[in-house]
This record gives structure tokens, sequence and C-alpha cells, in this order.
């Protein structure tokens, strides 16, 4: 091994390193693995490595059950059986995890109520999404554009079909019947109509089993909130829950409503929209006509 190490050599060479080897153990071990039985001499000119550090690394190797000496003059080794030396090396890291996870629960404070995560960048609150979707045992509210849903479609459809999980979906667009995996699968169109209102319809939200939530952006650079907080989820829950409502109570009395309050709500709206929201509702609503 002396000269330029290859990539698959440095590579097993950081993986042994993962695992509690030195550097120098790693390059020797190799060394020996490639031309047992061999001596410090001999390992120090196939490995590259130092002959007073190569002696240190092979008394390394033969604490750890890696090398394994084989004659006395002069001193040759073989390298330990990789299946079972990994092996052994697998069952104490898992025992030693075990052990070491027991003991600090016994010094972890109680939690104090759950964080809320920041996550920067579309890839990653898309990620964290579908993390959760596929994570999802009972229940998976949704409220968001065709567009969003159709880049979680697969893993939706898979945790409905597969999993009979149910899903309950508020739709900003039209395209209901494309998210009606199972009859399971609630999807109802934003106030009827699937049409964008307030600056928080930019937002997507997603909650999963009454347990966890995200909500981000989908507009500009995204950024998203991801949480168990109890009262945030509650609230999400809630506010995806009074969509619901709104596109029951349209479905039956829209005539009724368009008369009294103008089409969407828009008397209503006006009286405590900001004039931002004025201005966005305008040009969403002109658009929709």
């Amino acid at each position: 091994m002396t000269g330029k190490i290859d990539k698959d050599k440095q590579d097993l060479i950081e993986n042994l390193k993962a695992l509690g080897f030195t550097g120098y153990e790693a390059r020797v071990y190799l060394a020996l693995i490639e031309s047992p039985p061999s001596t410090a001499y001999e390992l120090s000119n196939a490995s590259g490595v130092p002959r007073p550090n190569t002696y240190t690394a092979l008394a390394g190797l033969a604490g750890r059950g890696a090398a394994l000496p084989v004659s006395e003059r002069p001193v040759r080794y073989v390298a330990q059986d990789v299946d079972r030396l990994f092996s052994g090396i697998a069952a104490q890291t898992r025992e030693l995890c075990a052990a070491t996870t027991e003991r600090l629960k016994h010094f972890a404070s109680p939690p104090r109520g759950h964080y809320v995560w920041n996550i920067e960048g579309e890839e990653d609150v898309h990620l964290k999404v579908r993390e959760m979707i596929e994570n999802a045992q009972s229940d998976i509210w949704f409220k968001a554009d065709t567009k969003t849903l159709r880049l979680h479609a697969e893993e939706l459809r898979r945790a409905a079909v597969e999993r009979g999980v149910r899903l309950m979906v508020i739709l900003f667009g039209t395209e209901a019947d494309e998210f009606r995996f199972t009859e399971n699968c609630k999807i109802y169109v934003h106030e009827a109509s699937g049409t964008r209102m307030g600056s928080a319809d930019n937002l997507f939200t997603v909650a999963v089993d009454h347990m966890e939530m995200l909500t981000a952006n989908d507009d500009g650079p995204v950024q998203g909130s991801h949480t168990q907080n109890k009262a945030i989820v509650k609230m999400a829950l809630s506010l995806i829950r009074h969509d619901y409502y709104m596109v029951e109570v349209f479905n039956r009395f829209k005539p009724e409503l368009d008369a009294h309050f103008g089409p969407h709500l828009e008397s209503l709206r006006m009286e405590i929209y900001t004039r931002e929201q004025v201005l966005s509702f305008q040009e969403k609503t002109s658009k929709s006509a």
C-alpha cells in the first residue's frame, strides 16, 4: 500500500476509522488482509506506515483481536476472519449502545414541551413531509395546492391503500378526484371553488396522526416549521377542520352566502383584511372570475 492509496482503500480506511481504528491501524490491517502472514517490517513497507508506528498499530490490532500472531521468530501476523471480527464489533456496539442509553435516561431531564424546528429550503421541507407521510399510522390532514400534493402523491397513495391511513385534504385547485385513492380519502375543494384568498393561503400545512404538523410557504424561498407541540398541532388541526366546515357550508348555501356577503365572502373579508390582503384578494378573485 505504498504511495498513493486508491479510492476504494481510502473509503475502507475511513470506514474502519469510524469503527474506532486509528488511521495507522486501518492501513496496517488492510495490508495484513492482502498479504498474510506478514512481519511488522513487511507491513510497514506494504502500508507506508513508519516502522515504529507499525509496531504500535499491530499492538492495537492485536488488542482488539483484529491481528493474530502466528509465529515468534520473526513474529508474523495474520488478520482475524473479517466476518468473525466485525460481527463481534457489531454485537459489542449494540450492547454498549443499549447500556449507554439506559444509563443516560437516568440523567435526562423530563421534556418541557416540544420545540418548533425551522427547516430551510424546498428539498429539506419536502423531505420532512415525505417522512411524516411514510410514518403516518391513522390520519393525514393536508391543506395544499395541486402542485404540492402531486409532489407527495405516491407516498399518500401508499399510506391510504397499503396502510389504510385516512386522508383529508383541503385543496387549492379543482382536481379532487386525482387524490381519492380509497373511500377513506376525503378531498374538499377550498371554499367550493379552490381559489386562494388571504396571504395565509400561500402556505401548505400537513398534520399526521393528530401528533405532529408542518407548515411552509410555497412561494419564494421555501421555509417551514415542524413541531409536535400539542397546542400548535391542535391549532393546525383546528384551522384545517374549520376549512372543512366552510367547504360544506359553501356547498350547501353558496347562493345565499353570495347574495348576502358577496362572492368569496367579500364583505366579511374587507372588514378585517389589511391593505395588502385586500389587494391580494382583489387580484385573486379577478383571476378566478
